[in-house]
């Protein structure tokens, strides 16, 4: 279990690091958990991460994907429980709570993509749901390649049905469909999005 307030020798590194002009750094591996600090606030530099909770029953109810520039933290939440993970191995710079006007542009970009991602979650029919959330991916972690845009971020279909409340067999028959309609291309693990000015048609 994380303690949720600095120690006295943290907060004197902190302190001595901002006086210096210089963010604390701290790397977390793929599938760490970032721990429950609430008098400080984390940049993302390097990977990705999301945000989850769960329900009474232990599903897993994700509340959100960041990636470098996004600003994460426990303050911004009043959901409990409430768990940051990294999905990749991530780099982050600690912020602490004087320092957060400077980062109000990305404050407020925590805040709308929280809220296109909510607006996303309640589409329907369910394929329009999941393709609008493969493009929402592949706007914050895809890049462009000769096919498309390749979404950098592996996610496990349970992982996506999880975001999306749905199944997991519902994703992999949706996914497959998008396939063989020339939506998507796999490359090893990866997915390319072909976007409707890429999109071949059979």
């Amino acid at each position: 279990m994380y303690s949720t307030s600095l120690t006295t020798e943290s907060s004197t590194k902190l302190n001595n690091s901002i006086i210096n002009g210089e963010l604390p750094q701290r790397l977390f591996a793929r599938r760490e958990v970032i721990p429950p600090r609430n008098e400080v606030l984390w940049r993302i530099e390097r990977g990705a991460v999301r945000t989850l909770t769960w329900s009474e029953d232990g599903t897993f109810i994700t509340l959100g994907y960041w990636g470098p520039g996004d600003i994460i933290g426990y303050p911004l939440s009043k959901v409990k429980p409430y768990q940051i993970e990294s999905l990749t191995s991530v780099e982050v710079s600690i912020l602490p709570p004087h320092l957060w006007y400077q980062d109000i542009n990305a404050l407020v970009s925590h805040i709308q993509q929280a809220e296109e991602l909510l607006s996303i979650v309640h589409r329907k029919p369910i394929a329009l749901r999941l393709w609008q959330f493969l493009i929402w991916l592949s706007e914050k972690f895809g890049r462009e390649v000769e096919d498309g845009k390749l979404l950098d971020l592996n996610l496990t279909h349970q992982e996506i049905a999880e975001v999306l409340n749905t199944t997991r067999v519902t994703v992999t028959r949706l996914l497959q469909q998008f396939e063989e309609a020339g939506q998507i291309l796999r490359k090893k693990r990866r997915m390319i999005l072909r976007l409707p000015n890429k999109v071949i048609t059979k």
